[in-house]
């Protein structure tokens, strides 16, 4: 039988489709929370953090905002891997770990080369892990209502 037609495979991909379009939402919402608190409190009361506000909507937003939906769509797939039906919260932690130290160390990378206040840079790093933590928690709500079936360990 063809391997791409099976439809043992086809539902599996549908089920990874829906974990990564809810990876991706969750990482927007956790993303339009972070940058509103940051607009309002972080950089208005915190001079060191001054600069997380975000002016304008711009294409440097909108360009922050599509890596963001990217990430969390990769996020949402691999996380459904990650975990499959097991009950090991080491494996859900380290996949929601390696996903926000990933992108928070880099950002902490990028704020070494660019400027002398790590401040920002370590606070973006720590919002980094927070999306993933709630995308994650997203993904096991879906998943725990049936809307989202876990992968099956073999």
């Amino acid at each position: 039988m063809n391997k791409i037609l099976d439809p043992q495979l086809m539902a599996e991909r549908i089920e990874s489709l829906k974990a990564g379009i809810l990876g991706g939402l969750s990482l927007m919402i956790a993303f339009f929370l972070t940058t509103l608190l940051n607009n309002l409190v972080l950089a208005k009361y915190f001079e060191q953090l001054g600069s997380l506000a975000i002016a304008s909507l711009d294409l440097q937003w909108l360009v922050r905002a599509g890596i963001v939906c990217f990430s969390g769509l990769l996020f949402g797939v691999t996380y459904r891997y990650i975990i499959r039906s097991d009950k090991n919260p080491q494996l859900k932690a380290g996949g929601v770990l390696a996903f926000g130290l990933v992108r928070g160390l880099t950002q902490v990378d990028v704020g070494l080369s660019y400027s002398r206040d790590m401040l920002p840079f370590a606070v973006l790093g720590v919002e980094s892990i927070l999306w993933f933590v709630l995308a994650a928690f997203f993904l096991e709500t879906a998943m725990q209502f049936g809307w989202i079936k876990p992968f099956e360990s073999n």
